[in-house]
């Protein structure tokens, strides 16, 4: 095989790894649980994936031109940065699963007793936009600084283009196919069993929080 076209090959497969590594599939998962359909689920790894290459083709960009290397420091304040997120993110969903659902009192026939209703929240931010920000933060992360170490050695500024191109079209094409995976059996339960969308998102942000807090601690004491 030519060597172009293998560094071609290899940039995609790369880019498909890249989807898959933990702290994306935890950071997504934790915008899966609110949505409704496994299209929707898909899509939001879509839009992660768009981010996430928009990253690399800025950042690319001057790798190619200025032929600037990503230093093992830089590329561990990024991974310090995910860890960063990963805990808000972690944070913020388990603070919504636990106000999702409030008790109201009422009144039939002179007794008086409470029933849980779904807490109506208004949404901030868009899933799809907020999976796209997150792909933007992870752009540079995990095998992202491979994709750009391997990036720097190639010469021709074109097929570099290439590269980031195939990469780009890996990480979007293995989020939407992880998203709509994981994102089934979430939007199957929650519309089987509606209630049990607020413990999906408390689980998913608790293990964001926790996995947030061992990339900390790892780049802290182990860098």
């Amino acid at each position: 095989m030519d060597k172009s076209v293998f560094t071609l090959v290899f940039g995609f497969l790369l880019g498909v790894k890249h989807a898959f590594e933990t702290d994306h599939i935890i950071a997504v998962s934790n915008i899966l649980a609110e949505q409704k359909s496994s299209l929707k689920a898909a899509l939001v790894g879509t839009f992660w994936g768009i981010g996430h290459t928009t990253t690399i083709f800025v950042i690319g960009v001057f790798v190619l031109l200025l032929r600037i290397s990503i230093t093992a420091e830089i590329s561990n304040l990024l991974e310090f940065g995910v860890g960063i997120m990963l805990v808000f993110i972690g944070i913020q969903n388990i603070v919504q699963g636990r106000v999702m659902f409030h008790t109201h009192p009422h009144t039939h026939e002179g007794k008086s007793h409470t029933h849980a209703h779904p807490h109506v929240r208004e949404k901030t931010l868009h899933a799809h936009h907020k999976s796209f920000i997150i792909g933007i933060i992870h752009g540079l992360a995990g095998s992202g600084a491979l994709m750009l170490l391997v990036l720097s050695t190639i010469s021709s500024p074109l097929q570099g283009m290439y590269y980031i191109a195939v990469f780009g079209i890996g990480s979007i094409l293995g989020m939407t196919i992880s998203s709509f995976i994981l994102g089934t059996p979430f939007v199957y339960g929650v519309n089987k069993f509606p209630n049990i969308e607020k413990y999906i998102r408390i689980t998913a942000g608790t293990v964001s929080l926790l996995f947030g807090i061992f990339l900390l601690i790892n780049r802290i004491y182990f860098s």
